[in-house]
């Protein structure tokens, strides 16, 4: 099968390489899926420059970590019933290929309201976005701050957030990004470089109560966001786009008795409740199939191209999640 590999840890759009290599054969409890499209995420590429928490055994990995395809073949003990459903898997290995194993019981089945582009990001980001709000200790009429606003996980946490009642102000970078999420309809919307972006921030939030920071960004925002919050507030930190530290003051920390805590989807999901686990997929599930979710695709490209797909994953702005189409035939970029 074909398949984008990289052999050595690196920059992706320089380390990895479309080529040949075994298709592998499904053990027990595990399926086979024939990938239809698997995103690009952000933390696919940290996985490539050898900075994520899980690091591939070298050579020839495989790079991916979610899609939506076919099951077509199925390891022992796996009802062989599943062959030919169409299918979102995330958390797995390896979906930037044709085929990929994914163990049975963590497949999620892709009503027909669903499209295939829809259905290959549903897991990861949307289901991080409902988990970290799950841990969150905003409630109905509470604040959250969240930095990247603009990006897959902010867009579809102003949805949620909505949902619940609780009020989101929502930080972006870019004067240019601001407009593209008010369009959009996201409200609260702040560039932070505008010098009174603050100020703005107070002025919005007036009495009510910020119980809650995400940080995506790292770096010197992280102590503007401790300045923002309530007394009792906390940080979860999601990710890191400068991948600069957070040089935090133990002076507000300690005065206001700030929480500062990492969020990590794939441990986080692990070890959720099965039964909560469940109620929230379904949930996601519904809300996909009422359109309510920004599943957005800014291009579709075919494995040989794997370093323009990736150099389009990393442009500002791009409006949606660059696809990989393994079994493509047509110009990338669609």
């Amino acid at each position: 099968m074909k398949a984008a590999l990289h052999d050595t840890f690196g920059d992706p759009a320089k380390v990895l390489y479309a080529a040949d290599t075994d298709t592998p054969e499904p053990g027990e409890g595990q399926v086979r899926v024939k990938v239809l499209l698997s995103p690009i995420h952000n933390h696919d590429l940290w996985t490539v420059r050898g900075t994520y928490g899980y690091k591939p055994p070298l050579p020839g990995a495989i790079g991916g970590s979610e899609a939506a395809g076919i099951v077509d073949a199925v390891g022992a003990g796996v009802d062989d019933g599943l062959k030919g459903q169409r299918v979102a898997v995330a958390g797995v290995h390896g979906t930037w290929a044709e085929y990929v194993l994914a163990p049975a019981n963590g497949l999620l089945p892709l009503p027909e309201k669903i499209s295939d582009e829809e259905g290959a990001q549903l897991i990861a980001m949307p289901f991080s976005a409902m988990s970290l709000l799950d841990s969150l200790k905003a409630d109905k009429g509470d604040w959250i701050i969240q930095t990247a606003a603009n990006g897959a996980v902010g867009r579809i946490m102003a949805v949620l957030a909505r949902e619940r009642g609780i009020h989101l102000v929502n930080l972006v970078r870019r004067d240019e990004a601001v407009q593209d999420l008010r369009e959009a309809g996201t409200e609260h919307v702040f560039s932070t470089s505008d010098g009174d972006w603050k100020d703005q921030v107070r002025k919005t939030v007036n009495d009510g109560k910020v119980v809650s920071a995400i940080d995506s960004v790292g770096g010197d925002i992280a102590a503007h966001l401790v300045d923002l919050l309530s007394s009792d507030g906390e940080i979860f930190v999601f990710g890191t786009a400068t991948g600069e530290p957070m040089p935090l003051a133990s002076g507000p920390l300690i005065m206001k008795q700030i929480t500062v805590k990492g969020f990590w989807g794939a441990r986080v999901i692990s070890e959720m409740d099965p039964e909560r686990r469940e109620s929230l997929m379904s949930d996601l599930v519904a809300l996909a199939m009422q359109g309510q979710l920004p599943l957005a695709t800014s291009g579709t490209y075919p494995l040989d191209r794997i370093a323009d797909a990736v150099n389009a994953s990393l442009t500002p702005g791009r409006g949606g999640k660059v696809m990989l189409k393994p079994w493509a035939s047509d110009d990338p970029g669609a």
